[in-house]
């Protein structure tokens, strides 16, 4: 009897620690979610979006950048500059273009605050660190940061374990492309302490010619946590350098040539070789850091505060033949007896910038309300610069050496916001939606750019302080039909100020660029069951003063934008997904959409006349807009196999506004193939063994492209358009091998 009493005994103190534990993780993992629950939508929020947990990521995480794992969401289309994923990519949703679609991480912005773009080159491997993302398509919920205007993507970072851990995570395949993820966790230390790392170096080669990545990132994060309070400290950062493929393909090359890449061209060697500079490279190197104070005053009301400092420092560098010294600020010089006013030169391109700034939700939560009152203040601060480090057979000025500072600017930058938004429960079926923001933005350039100004003979000045104030209002109405349907409309209002390059590569003759402003109504009805879900959702965005894709590119392959009066964007969202077997399911997505310009004016250089020659062209597809897209991924799990087919068809994209077919991108139709098994094995939680075969059926394809010049030649009947027109051409085959190790 004493025995059975003492076993009982033991028992029960095993339990009870045991539960300890579980309250212990279960508080922590509670606590961490408040981050993004006031920039997150719901089950009865009235958006249209999409999740995507962390076992989804995993799977898909063999080092290509995050928007080639989100190609099986709705309404996207991926691209990459190398041709595989890895280095320079981006994307766009229902045709809005990555300047328009803001990036928060832990509710803290993440686009840049003049470019508006996010450079995931910056962030290799963050992937890797992130515990589920959330994509909302439209002007979703109210958010910090630039950029929100079309789509937002809420990425959350991994919660910090509370049990110990390691991982090993490698991969390696086509184009040299490797992979190292190693990731440790310490569990809870003594009652309150929790602490986890991240270290990774991706490299390729790249698919396109010298399309090389060498990629180094981190992460890491610490936590004091007790019964109601985490303050969670956060840094990670990445380091670049890429060789340059901004250029793209040209036309002509496509079949005869597809990796073809002349950036850095230097000219032909005796033999007629073409020679390249080998430091025709992108240098970057960025830090993140956040301080975040999560606290749940009771189970209805919590606290997000958190403030953040990201550091970004680096050039790109830039062999550039028989250049104009004038242009660089440099005098002509006399060499062998000749004056020489056009040499080969290499410069550098800085931006030395910080973003600092706080961001704040108060979040309530009872049967019938759900309120979030939040908003951030923001501060961007940039130096871009440029330095002229070499010329061929330079004898000009003594003090060029070492290094020749041809300009400097600075942008400055204040971003205020605050918003309220609200959910009630009218009835068990109805729930009424509305969220309300103020924005006020003071945006100021100053000294001079990069273009040198031919009316003034001298580096172009800038002097550019603008102002706005924004309100974006929002309302929806979500009704539960059944336990299986429901219904919600929305109507929503977003206005977006024009970027740097908006203004700095405004031509001569340009109107300075004004706010885009953007109407939005949503209809969406989904069904869902046991083994079956489906949702359609109806869109219609109007816009006003639109910024769309000229087609056009600056000298860095940087796409331009000019504002047109009235525009829209239209279409039907489909998903379905359905589980076929116990190990097998299918989900699929379906966009098809009508993207037009209203009244579209094109400009035409003529040499004839030495100008632009305007044509009226009535209404024009967007360009980058396609009028269908598609995904589908079937998903095998069986004991430790599991396999996924994806493929995606993405239709004709147009390169420029004026809706020519000599000036598109041809429809494509990809799929990619993966295989897995999980071993388990004495001293390990897993190893896993994954092979990725990108683009199965060898689909020869591009994703993006660009109208370098359009100009008329000739006069009257001989009169010819010309286009130089360059394209990103995707690698063909191609299989990446990856082992994950878990301790």
């Amino acid at each position: 009897m004493k025995k059975v009493l003492l076993m009982l005994v033991f028992l029960s103190a095993v339990f009870s620690s045991f539960s300890e534990e579980m309250k212990d993780s279960l508080r922590l993992f509670n606590l961490q979610e408040v981050q993004v629950i006031s920039s997150r939508a719901r089950e009865k929020t009235p958006l249209s979006y999409s999740d995507v947990d962390k076992k989804t990521i995993e799977k898909e995480n063999f080092g290509q950048d995050i928007p080639f794992l989100l190609t099986i969401t709705p309404s996207l289309v991926a691209t990459s500059d190398a041709g595989n994923g890895i280095g320079y990519t981006s994307f766009r949703i229902r045709g809005t273009d990555a300047n328009r679609i803001n990036v928060t991480t832990n509710g803290i912005p993440q686009n840049d605050s003049e470019s508006h773009g996010l450079f995931w080159v910056n962030m290799p491997d963050f992937a890797s660190s992130i515990q589920d993302l959330q994509v909302q398509r439209g002007v979703g919920t109210s958010t910090n940061g630039a950029g929100a205007f079309g789509a937002s993507i809420n990425l959350k970072t991994e919660n910090i374990p509370s049990d110990p851990y390691a991982e090993f995570n490698g991969s390696y395949g086509s184009f040299n492309t490797s992979k190292a993820t190693v990731k440790v966790g310490t569990g809870q230390i003594g009652d309150h302490w929790v602490f986890d790392a991240r270290l990774s170096h991706i490299s390729s080669d790249g698919y396109i010619d010298r399309a090389s990545a060498d990629l180094k990132s981190y992460f890491a994060q610490a936590g004091y946590y007790n019964d109601n309070t985490l303050l969670k400290f956060i840094i990670f950062g990445g380091e670049e350098k890429t060789y340059h493929a901004w250029d793209g393909v040209p036309q002509d090359s496509l079949n005869t040539n597809r990796t073809y890449n002349s950036c850095g061209l230097m000219g032909v060697d005796a033999n007629g070789r073409e020679m390249y500079y080998d430091d025709q490279t992108d240098n970057y190197l960025q830090t993140n850091y956040q301080l975040s104070l999560l606290h749940a005053f009771d189970p209805s009301l919590k606290l997000n505060v958190a403030l953040h400092y990201t550091k970004g420092d680096g050039y790109y560098e830039e062999y550039k033949g028989g250049a104009k010294l004038k242009e660089y600020a440099l005098t002509p010089f006399i060499y062998d007896g000749n004056l020489v006013e056009k040499t080969d030169l290499v410069r550098r391109k800085h931006l030395d910038n910080y973003f600092g700034g706080m961001i704040f939700s108060l979040n309530y939560v009872n049967q019938k309300w759900n309120m979030s009152v939040g908003g951030g203040a923001n501060y961007y601060d940039g130096d871009h610069f440029g330095r002229v480090i070499w010329v061929k057979n330079y004898a000009g000025d003594s003090d060029f050496y070492p290094e020749h500072e041809y300009y400097r600017g600075k942008g400055k930058k204040t971003d205020e916001n605050i918003y309220l938004k609200a959910e009630y429960a009218l009835s068990e079926k109805l729930n009424l939606y509305a969220d309300m923001q103020y924005r006020h933005i003071d945006y100021k350039i100053s000294g001079q750019n990069s273009k040198f100004w031919k009316p003034t003979q001298a580096m172009q000045v800038l002097d550019v302080h603008e102002k706005f104030d924004f309100f974006n209002p929002k309302a929806g109405v979500y009704y539960q039909i059944n336990q299986k349907n429901n219904v919600f409309a929305s109507f929503g209002i977003a206005h977006r100020e024009p970027n740097r390059n908006n203004y700095t590569d405004a031509g001569e003759n340009e109107k300075p660029p004004v706010p885009e402003r953007l109407y939005d109504y949503e209809l969406g009805y989904k069904y869902k069951n046991r083994i079956f879900a489906a949702g359609v959702n109806l869109y219609y965005m109007q816009y006003k003063d639109q910024l769309v894709l000229t087609g056009r590119v600056n000298e860095i392959g940087e796409a331009l934008t000019t504002n047109v009066p009235d525009s829209y964007r239209t279409g039907i969202e489909i998903t379905a997904g359905i589980k076929i077997t116990s190990w097998l399911r299918w989900d699929g997505n379906l966009t098809l959409s009508d993207n037009k310009i209203k009244n579209y004016t094109e400009y035409v250089y003529d040499a004839e006349i030495d100008d632009y020659v305007a044509s009226d062209l009535g209404n024009t597809q967007i360009s980058f807009s396609p009028d269908i897209i598609t995904g589908s991924l079937f998903s095998v799990d069986y004991k430790n196999w599991s396999a996924g087919l994806q493929s995606n068809y993405v239709g004709k994209q147009y390169l420029d506004n004026s809706e020519s077919n000599d000036r598109s991108i041809d429809p494509y139709f990809v799929s990619n193939l993966r295989l897995g098994y999980i071993f388990l094995l004495k001293g390990l939680k897993s190893l896993s063994l994954n092979v990725q075969v990108n683009n199965l059926f060898n689909e020869k394809y591009e994703t993006n492209g660009a109208v370098w010049w359009s100009w008329y030649e000739g006069s009257g009947s001989d009169r010819t358009r010309k286009n130089d027109l360059r394209y990103f051409p995707q690698a063909g085959t191609n299989v990446l091998a990856n082992i994950a190790l878990k301790f």
